[in-house]
């Protein structure tokens, strides 16, 4: 889970919003929100030390609106996901963006400071899925690489479909988890999981 919590570091200083349909977009989608949410946290440390909570706030308001779960969980559960019922589909989703942003949150309030460097755009400037690339900053030790990948959707507006840390795919490392636990006791019962541990961390 290491990977995964280094790569939002590098997320939460970047997913403004954009309307452009030209590639670079995306790349200044990435960047630009790292003023955003590195002014909102140090505006509102005094409220973050007294109510540690409010990270999730900022994360659900910043960050996740330029996610696209519903593709993401569609990939994450593979053919379940085809079979699924839309309402547990939507259960899914739902328990899914809330496992996302709790590791979000403890991410940022715990390494906001790092230094990251993204890497020049390699793509066509008309492409509409890219990726980005970045690098955290590591002292005494090797930067590790993220990557994040986005796609333009019917609205105009870029959106995160996956990441990739040092070579390994977030939708991928969660699909196997959830494949197995499918395997052994059903979708429903992978909801509810994922349901009782938002449940508890929430409670904490």
């Amino acid at each position: 889970m290491r990977w995964l919590i280094t790569a939002i570091i590098v997320l939460a200083t970047g997913l403004a919003n954009a309307q452009a349909s030209m590639a670079p977009a995306a790349q200044q989608l990435v960047e630009d929100t790292a003023g955003k949410i590195q002014a909102r946290m140090h505006e509102e440390d005094a409220r973050l030390k007294n109510d540690p909570a409010y990270i999730y706030r900022l994360v659900d308001e910043i960050i996740l609106p330029h996610f696209d779960f519903k593709r993401m969980s569609g990939w994450v559960l593979g053919r379940n996901w085809r079979t699924a019922t839309p309402e547990q589909q939507e259960r899914f989703t739902r328990e899914f963006r809330t496992l996302l942003v709790r590791t979000y949150s403890k991410a940022l309030v715990d390494n906001r400071d790092r230094k990251i460097v993204y890497e020049p755009l390699r793509a066509d400037p008309k492409a509409t899925d890219v990726i980005v690339r970045s690098e955290v900053e590591q002292e005494g030790s090797f930067p590790i690489e993220i990557t994040y990948s986005l796609y333009l959707n019917g609205e105009g507006a870029w959106k995160v479909y996956d990441v990739n840390i040092d070579g390994i795919s977030l939708v991928a490392n969660y699909r196997t988890s959830f494949t197995n636990e499918i395997k052994q006791s059903g979708l429903d019962n992978l909801i509810k999981k994922l349901s009782e541990r938002n449940q508890q961390a929430a409670n904490e």
